[in-house]
This record gives C-alpha cells, structure tokens and sequence, in this order.
C-alpha cells in the first residue's frame, strides 16, 4: 500500500518516527511530507533513513514527474500526525501552500489525523469549526488524548499513540465491516423537569455514545444518533457524513425518538443514562423557599423501560445492545449485569463500573461484554473509542 505520512510542526513529531518505521515494517510504501516546521523537530535525514524514500518540503522539487500532485494521486492512505491547529485550519480552508497542502487536495485517498496542540487551542471556537468541516468531508480523526503536555501542562491535545494511529488508520482501508447496516445509537443523559428552573438528571457527558456512532460509521454504517444533553464540544466529534443526530431531553421525548428511528434499524445501542424516575407533577412556576418549613418533598414515578420496550417490540433479525452503569465491583458487577441483561431481554449488556471519580465524564472506560451465553464474556478498557470499537467487534459477532 503507498501511504503519504504528513508531518507538521509539532513536538509530538518524535512519536511519529515510530509510526513510519512500523509502517515500512508492515511492507507498505511510505513516503514522508513534512513541513518546513516539522523538520525543526525531526530533521530530513532522519525521515528519509526511516522511509527508504527521498523527501521534500518543496513543489518545486521533481518537477518533472508532477510531485506536487503525484504524491496525493498516487496514495492509497494519508495520515497527517500530528496535526497542528495551524495545520487543521489550513486544511479546512483547503489552502496549498506548500507539499502538504497541494497533496492533501490531491488526494482521493481517505485521510487520517491525528491533531495535537494545547487543551486551550483544541478547545478554541475556531479549531471546533475547522475539525466539524473535516469530518463532514469524510476525514477520520484519532484522538486526541488527554494527558501530558509540553510545559508541564494537562488535558486533552495529546497526540494519540503511535500504535493508536496505525490501528485506526489501517482499519480505514480495509474492508468496512458495517457497511450495509443501519443503526440507532442514543448518547449522553436524560433530564426530569422539576418545574420551568430545575431539573432530575445525571453525570453522563455521553461521550462513550458519541464514540460508538463515529466507530460506527468510519466502520461503514448508516447512524442515526439521539442526543440528549451532549454539550456541543463532545458533540462536534459526530460530525460526519454517515451521522444523523437529532436532540431530545426528556425520557419521553428520547422513548419516541429511537422508537422510531428502531423501526428501521439494524442495530440499537441504548448507550444513553436514562432517567429512572419523574416528578408526578411538574411545577408550572419555580419552587420557592417562601412559607416553607424547610424541606421539599417530591414525589417520583418510574419512567418507561426503554431498552426493555426495545427488545419486546424488535424486528426480526435485529440486535439490541443496551448500557447498564453500576456501584458495584467485581462478582457483584458481573452478577447484576447478568440479571439485567436477561430482564432487559437484550442481546448484549455493556456493563461498566461508575462512581465519583470514574465511568462518567472520564476520557476512558472498562467494561464488560455480557450475551446470553453466560459462560462467555469479554473485557474492554482504554478509551472510549477502543472500548466502542469491541462493543461493534461483539455485536458482529452475534450478528
């Protein structure tokens, strides 16, 4: 395979050196293209000792054989790691000023990225803009982490790693193993209204519902995903061509949404927190203090079972997978998962320890994989995204 492996200016450059020599190790074709402030972190002889293949910065070099656009028509795979935030704008504005550029708009390939920069620049209104633009034109995005960064800085705008990068980036070219498929993927968390001010909800940022829809359709499917109560920075991960989002907020409102959207559906994934409980009666003005005695009694009723009414009603040939968070550990984890999973009546239960410091609102997760078959059962952790990808392995499985 001829793969173009861009690099840009970056100290996460060093970590890509790796990537390279794994790459020609495999046996593909690899050709470098750095920019002119990438080879301030990693010089030119270093990428042409590792690629076995001369390299430039420059379209002005092999004029003849049309490199400027030869490079990117010839290419089977482009990652671009790391990507800067100058990078990733200029990408998004398409502009061709250099190798990289005239490459990357010369290319029919997929491209792969991996950006990194600080958490203040990945967060910034106009990086969200430029990575939403990428990802509706098809570019498929790893990472970043969250973790270490240059200064003695912290949070998310770590490149992802070297072995991260070729899995995904690898995964890409091959067959897509979703392809054909539609699915129904619910995220983030329902809210009870209390009255106009208030609210019953929980912690889920619905970030490891958002990495099942993307995993989902860099695999090759049709997604509808329902979103309830994702801020827009988690949610501008989805932006793909193959996503279809729609919003809810309420259990009610999330109940007739995927109803719906399961009439269709080849697989359902409730990876949503659920409010189990409403008040009774909504207040029509907000609840004051005034004449109290200084306390507030509510009285609450159970929501529908969702995932429950999904699994009675399904389709033939259709898999329901649902999420269960739990408190507990260990055999007792494993245990009430178990039970769960056969009084939901799903095909496969995503079971995954949460407390105060875990599960919800973190970059990673740990989970098990239970089906019906109690004897069997599979383990996942890293990231949100590796733990989506083995939820979708499982599910193929089943299929």
């Amino acid at each position: 395979m001829f793969v173009v492996v861009a690099v840009t200016g970056g100290i996460a450059a060093y970590k890509t050196v790796h990537l390279v020599r794994d790459l020609v190790r495999a046996g593909h074709e690899v050709h470098v293209v750095p920019t002119a402030d990438a080879l301030r972190f990693v010089g030119l002889p270093t990428w042409e000792a590792l690629s076995r293949n001369p390299v430039t910065t420059s379209v002005h070099d092999d004029v003849a054989r049309v490199r400027h656009v030869s490079l990117g028509q010839q290419a089977d795979l482009v990652i671009v790691a790391p990507a800067t935030a100058n990078t990733i704008a200029k990408m998004a504005a398409g502009i061709a000023d250099d190798l990289l550029g005239t490459t990357l708009l010369a290319t029919t390939a997929p491209v792969v990225i991996a950006p990194a920069m600080h958490t203040e620049m990945w967060r910034h209104p106009a990086t969200t803009a430029n990575m939403a633009t990428l990802r509706s034109r098809g570019v498929i995005v790893v990472g970043p982490d969250d973790g270490l960064l240059t200064g003695g800085d912290s949070g998310p705008g770590r490149m992802s790693e070297p072995a991260d990068i070729l899995r995904t980036a690898l995964g890409v070219v091959s067959a897509p193993d979703l392809a054909g498929l539609r699915v129904l993927v619910s995220a983030g968390g329902t809210r009870e209204p209390l009255d106009p001010v208030r609210f019953i909800g929980n912690r889920s940022s619905g970030r490891q519902g958002i990495a099942l829809a993307l995993a989902a359709a860099d695999r090759g499917a049709e997604v509808d995903l329902v979103a309830a109560h994702v801020e827009a920075a988690v949610l501008a991960a989805a932006s793909h061509p193959r996503i279809h989002i729609s919003h809810v907020g309420t259990t009610a409102e999330l109940q007739d949404a995927v109803v719906a959207a399961a009439s269709v559906a080849d697989v359902v994934v409730m990876a949503a927190a659920v409010s189990d409980y409403r008040v009774s009666e909504v207040a029509d003005t907000k609840l004051t203090k005034e004449g109290g005695d200084g306390t507030l009694t509510l009285r609450l009723v159970e929501n529908p079972d969702v995932l429950a009414g999904l699994a009675r009603s399904r389709r033939p040939g259709q898999t329901i997978v649902g999420f269960a968070a739990e408190t507990a550990s260990g055999d007792e984890l494993r245990e009430r998962g178990r039970r769960k999973r056969e009084r939901k009546g799903a095909d496969l239960l995503v079971v995954n320890r949460v407390g105060w410091s875990e599960g919800f609102e973190s970059e990673e997760n740990s989970a098990l994989l239970l089906t019906e078959h109690t004897d069997t059962e599979t383990e996942a952790s890293g990231t949100k995204r590796e733990v989506a990808d083995a939820v979708w392995d499982a599910v193929l499985g089943l299929r």
